[in-house]
C-alpha cells in the first residue's frame, strides 16, 4: 500500500463525490492476434480475456478497493463476463485467473458453459460477502457495436470500486492490425486516464509477446 499512500488525498478528494467515476473509451490498437488463435486452436475471445488479465495484474491502480471504509490491496482477480443465450438472455459467469493460458482458457470455457446452460440468472454475487466481492472486474464483450461511448450500471453510486473493462467489434486497421473499441470504468480515486492508457499499453505489449512465443 505504499503506492496508494503517495495519492490518498487525490482518493479523498474523489471518495466526496457523488459520483466518483471516471470512463475512458477510444479505439485500442493491436496486433492481428487472430491468425494466430486460428493456428493454436484458440478461441480468440478467451485470449483477449486473458491478455486483458495478465494487464490489469501488472498495473498497480486496478488492484485497489475500500472495503468497510479502508481502502485495501488485493492480491487475485475473479473474472465475470456476460454471455447470451439462444434466446437472447444473458448470464454471468465467475472464475478466477489463471496464470497459464490453456488453464485460463479451460477455466473460461467451462464458466462460460455453465452460464449458458443456466436459465436462472447465476454469479451475481448476492450470495458472496462483501470481502469477496472485492475480487471481481466486471468484463462485457459487444462484438456487433464499434461503440463509441458505454456507462455501466452502478449498485452503489459512492462505492462504486470495481473497475468495469468493455470491448467491442473487431476491425481490419493497419496491414496486421486491429482496431478495437475499448472502454475502461473506474474509481477516479484510485485510477486516472494515465493508469488506463497504461492498461491498454500493456494488453498490447502482452499480445505481442505472446505471438512471437515460440510455441
Amino acid at each position: 500500500m505504499e503506492n496508494f499512500s503517495k495519492r490518498r488525498d487525490r482518493f479523498d478528494f474523489f471518495e466526496a463525490f457523488e459520483k466518483p467515476l471516471l470512463n475512458i473509451c477510444y479505439e485500442l490498437e493491436v496486433e492481428d492476434f487472430r491468425p494466430y488463435c486460428k493456428i493454436h486452436e484458440l478461441p480468440a475471445f478467451h485470449f483477449f480475456l486473458y491478455n486483458l488479465f495478465r494487464s490489469l495484474n501488472q498495473v498497480e491502480n486496478f488492484k485497489y478497493r475500500i472495503y468497510q471504509g479502508e481502502v485495501i490491496r488485493i492480491d487475485e482477480f475473479v473474472g465475470s463476463y456476460t454471455v447470451i443465450e439462444e434466446e437472447n438472455l444473458f448470464n454471468f459467469t465467475r472464475f478466477k485467473f489463471a496464470p497459464e493460458l490453456r488453464t485460463f482458457i479451460r477455466n473460461s470455457l467451462r464458466a462460460r458453459d455453465e452460464a449458458l446452460g443456466s436459465t436462472a440468472l447465476l454469479n451475481t454475487g448476492l450470495g458472496l460477502s462483501e470481502r469477496e466481492l472485492k475480487n471481481y472486474v466486471f468484463i462485457t464483450s459487444i462484438p456487433w457495436l464499434r461503440f463509441t461511448s458505454i456507462e455501466h450500471p452502478v449498485f452503489r453510486m459512492r462505492s462504486a470500486d470495481i473497475p468495469s473493462v468493455s470491448w467491442g467489434k473487431f476491425c481490419e486497421g493497419a496491414p496486421g492490425k486491429l482496431l478495437i473499441p475499448f472502454s475502461v470504468q473506474a474509481h477516479h480515486g484510485f485510477v486516472d486516464a494515465y493508469h488506463i492508457h497504461q492498461l491498454g499499453e500493456c494488453l498490447k505489449a502482452n499480445l505481442s509477446s505472446l505471438l512471437r512465443k515460440p510455441s
